[in-house]
């Protein structure tokens, strides 16, 4: 029989989750960010669960290229832009969005042959120092823009580097504002965390990511007390348990000692299925829907968890590693690290079921 852990997907989940960033950000475009493989939900699983979007947004041309084949008619927009001039081929002729980030960029929709028509997000850093031109670039590279045949559609944006906190916004829309005075185009500001809290950058195009799979944005916030939605559980079950005497360890290195006899499940779940290897002895799971904790090191293929919470448990009991018992956002805390990263760190090898509940 196959190993007992995998991960289930929520369709339902994602529409939820999806009419939620609308409800924060009525009347706008909204861009449905599915990049790295839909956050390891599946690329095809998160244009199901989006479909309702105005447009689908991620980085990858051979995504973009999948979902044009799978049906998606509507806007793609590439958030990293083209890589060479063959990319901004690709867009003319599979009719995707780019965004435009330094020059040579520009330089490539200028050589761009006619009778190309490509809609070009123009992308202003303001703070975060990774992608976009600053000011008087920006206004530079607006003007060669505006006058190329080949460009059917100007949008500003920028990207934020600290909306999750509060006031995080407000300088980097200043700097926005000030490059953006005068030039005639719809704007593009919010990530999840601006959808959620910062009204003012909603803009005429919103761009939620992490929201959408039911994750915070925030670092010590609750998705559920945003109304937000898990997308993704991560199951598995117990194929052991162990008896432990005082002074017994557990696992690699011996990182756990028990401090009195207690009982142990050893679970079918490990880093290469996605779970991470620096989780500490306490990072919460569910063993037969009880709250528990794991103990010891993470190894390849197991983790061990604390049954004291669930003493009828045994082999074959069920886990949960995150989903609707074990917010992913608790154990993303507990091992120091986000949920987008839990996410799209799950392995190829973990099967994959999706939950839809819409009539056929």
């Amino acid at each position: 029989m196959p190993r007992p852990i995998r991960a289930t997907v929520s369709i339902p989940a994602m529409r939820h989750n999806l009419a939620l960033a609308r409800e924060r950000a009525p009347g706008r475009f909204l861009w449905a960010v599915v990049k790295a493989n839909g956050y390891g939900h599946g690329l095809a699983n998160a244009a199901r669960g989006f479909a309702a979007a105005d447009g689908l947004a991620l980085v990858e041309f051979d995504g973009a290229a999948q979902l044009r084949r799978e049906g998606w008619s509507g806007p793609v927009l590439m958030l990293e832009g083209a890589f060479d001039p063959v990319d901004v081929s690709q867009a003319a002729s599979e009719r995707l969005s780019l965004v435009v980030h330094e020059a040579r960029q520009v330089e490539w929709l200028e050589a761009l042959a006619a009778p190309a028509s490509i809609e070009v997000f123009l992308k202003f850093n303001s703070g975060m120092n990774r992608l976009g031109f600053g000011h008087d670039a920006f206004r530079e590279a607006f003007g060669r823009l505006a006058r190329l045949p080949s460009v059917s559609r100007l949008t500003l944006m920028t990207h934020f580097a600290n909306a999750d906190l509060d006031g995080g916004a407000d300088e980097a829309m200043r700097r926005f504002e000030a490059a953006a005075e005068g030039l005639p185009a719809p704007r593009s500001l919010a990530n999840s965390a601006a959808t959620l809290q910062v009204p003012g950058a909603h803009g005429d195009a919103i761009r939620p990511g992490v929201m959408l799979y039911g994750a915070t944005p925030f670092g010590d916030g609750d998705a559920r007390a945003l109304g937000l939605r898990p997308t993704m559980r991560l199951e598995s079950r117990l194929i052991a348990v162990q008896e432990l005497t005082t002074g017994d360890a557990v696992g690699y290195g011996s990182t756990f000692r028990a401090s009195q006899p207690m009982r142990i499940g050893v679970v079918a779940c490990g880093y290469a299925d996605g779970y991470p290897r620096h989780a500490p002895s306490g990072t919460p799971v569910a063993v037969d829907g009880v709250r528990t904790a794991t103990v010891g090191r993470v190894a390849m293929d197991m983790l061990m968890v604390d049954l004291g919470p669930a003493p009828g448990a045994r082999p074959g009991s069920a886990v949960e590693l995150w989903g609707e018992v074990v917010p992913i956002d608790a154990v993303a805390r507990a091992s120091g690290t986000i949920g987008y990263e839990l996410m799209c760190a799950l392995a190829q090898r973990v099967p994959l079921r999706v939950e839809d509940d819409a009539t056929p």
